[in-house]
C-alpha cells in the first residue's frame, strides 16, 4: 500500500525515536529535522489512518502528573509499516535514479 509524503516523514519519525515516539516527540522530530512545523491534529490523523492500514500500532504508556494524569500514548512501526516505508523509498530513488546531474545544474 502506497505511502504519501506525510505518513513518510511520520513513519520515519517513528522508526528514528523508537520506544519514544509518540504523537509530540514526532512532531518535533520532523520539525528538527525538515524545518516542517505540522500541526498536531495533521500528525494524529495520519497515525489513525496508519493504524488502520496496519502500518503502526499503540501502546499505553504510564499516567504521569505531568499530564494531568493521563499516558502518552506511544508508537511502533509494525512490519507493514517498515514494507510501505521500503517501498516508498525504493520508488522515490527509481524516479530519482540518474537525475542527479540534471538536478544539479538546474540549481
Amino acid at each position: 500500500m502506497a505511502t504519501g509524503e506525510l505518513e513518510n516523514l511520520i513513519l520515519l519519525a517513528i522508526l528514528r525515536l523508537g520506544d519514544t515516539a509518540y504523537g509530540v516527540a514526532i512532531q518535533d522530530e520532523i520539525e528538527a529535522r525538515t524545518g516542517r512545523r505540522l500541526t498536531r491534529g495533521a500528525i494524529y490523523t495520519a497515525l489513525r489512518r496508519m493504524e488502520a492500514k496496519g502500518f503502526v500500532e499503540g501502546r499505553l504508556g504510564e499516567a504521569t502528573a505531568t499530564r494531568g494524569g493521563r499516558a502518552k500514548r506511544y508508537l511502533s512501526l509494525r512490519p507493514e509499516g517498515l514494507e510501505a516505508l521500503r517501498d516508498s523509498a525504493r520508488a522515490f530513488d527509481q524516479m530519482r535514479h540518474g537525475l542527479d546531474p540534471l538536478l544539479e545544474d538546474m540549481g
